[in-house]
């Protein structure tokens, strides 16, 4: 090699050497955080939200959330949609993407518990015995019972399996608004767009503007159980520990502040 060749690598190499150091860290993303992306039924939202905060409180880390019907998850999971850990409103969702191979079976938990309430919005909330023989569709008029989707969303599916049960689900199958989520058939009865509506007692706890006037027995339909895991396809390495500060001492408060039954 000539001298000339000597100093054009000297400089080059100096160069380089001051573009990396001035360079910020983000702006290598080999050697930047990812975010932990979570998955997480309609219902969570408040208390997935909660959780977040407290675990970049003590990593210092951030989270990014995705909330929407565990059926619409799902789906989305299926078709490859990037995310690290799912959360569904109910077991058959999380079975779904089981039998398909796409979470890692060895991170699975039931994780909460919850119930179905009936509400109507705030002005209008008086109290309703939920029984055999409940004319509900007298109670409705000429309105409609909000409720999730009754064939894909969790809620939906509880709470059509609690009237079936109750055998009031013949007298209300026709006067169903079904919503895309819990929380879409929560803001129906909320702004006053249906009288009464079947959601998840969290949610109800999440909305000043409805109240709850009934709650259904447990012995009416299939207990509530959220499970979590990690997907098959996550290569994020904060996957795990978000999984377990979810499942942590730390997180029980911040789920039970919301209504849910932490089950251990």
């Amino acid at each position: 090699m000539n001298v000339e060749w000597h100093k054009w690598v000297k400089r080059t190499a100096t160069v380089l050497t001051v573009f990396w150091l001035a360079t910020p860290l983000q702006v290598w993303p080999s050697y930047a955080a990812e975010k932990v992306t979570v998955f997480a039924a309609a219902s969570l939202k408040n208390a997935i939200d909660d959780v977040a905060a407290a675990w970049k409180a003590d990593t210092g880390k951030d989270v990014t959330a995705s909330y929407a019907a565990s059926s619409a998850l799902a789906k989305q999971i299926e078709s490859g949609a990037p995310a690290d850990i799912f959360i569904s409103a109910d077991l058959d969702w999380m079975d779904y993407l089981a039998e398909k191979k796409l979470i890692n079976e060895a991170t699975r938990k039931s994780l909460l518990g919850n119930s179905i309430v009936l509400v109507a919005p705030k002005d209008n909330a008086e109290p309703v015995e939920i029984k055999k023989g409940l004319d509900l569709s007298k109670l409705i008029g000429d309105g409609r019972l909000a409720m999730g989707a009754v064939d894909t969303v969790p809620a939906g599916k509880y709470g059509k399996a609690a009237l079936e049960s109750l055998g009031i689900w013949p007298s209300v199958e026709s006067r169903i608004a079904g919503a895309e989520s819990v929380r879409a058939a929560l803001l129906l009865v909320s702004r006053g767009e249906a009288p009464y509506g079947i959601v998840y007692k969290t949610d109800a706890a999440a909305d000043k503007e409805v109240a709850i006037v009934g709650t259904f027995p447990e012995d009416s339909h299939k207990p509530i159980v959220y499970p979590i895991a990690v997907l098959a396809d996550s290569k994020n390495a904060d996957a795990i520990s978000l999984l377990d500060y979810i499942k942590s001492d730390k997180a029980v408060p911040l789920f039970e502040k919301q209504g849910f039954t932490v089950l251990k």
